[in-house]
């Protein structure tokens, strides 16, 4: 797979790269000039690393600009879901009181949930 800051861009790219740097225009981050500067390379790129340099000093950006999560951290995440596993099986073979497995198993449905999209999202948002 190619590197993502060289994946091309298209209009609805361009366009709420333009959108968000008029959010940071109106809350004072960027002056009329720095505005204008940016506006006129984000009409112009190609690539998503044509734009990421525009971010690169405002605290916010396109959601497609921020890298993969790597495999260590969807590692870690997946390892935080064990304990609620664990819990959720020793409420099932210890208490069998039906409102205990019921809790049990809406543990267990989050849990699943909260795995799929780990190892599922594009960017790693989790």
């Amino acid at each position: 797979m190619a590197d993502p800051l060289e994946m091309r861009i298209g209009t609805a790219e361009r366009e709420e790269a333009v959108a968000m740097l008029g959010d940071h225009f109106s809350a004072g981050r960027l002056t009329l000039v720095e505005f204008d500067d940016r506006i006129a390379l984000a009409m112009e790129a190609r690539t998503r690393g044509d734009l990421a340099p525009l971010f690169d000093d405002l605290p916010s950006a396109p959601a497609w600009l921020a890298p993969p999560a790597s495999r260590e951290n969807i590692l870690i995440g997946l390892v935080t879901l064990l304990p609620f596993v664990f819990l959720a099986f020793l409420l099932i073979l210890v208490l069998r009181h039906p409102i205990a497995i019921l809790i049990a198993l809406s543990v267990l449905y989050m849990v699943g949930r909260r795995g799929y999209r780990l190892l599922t999202d594009d960017t790693g948002a989790g």
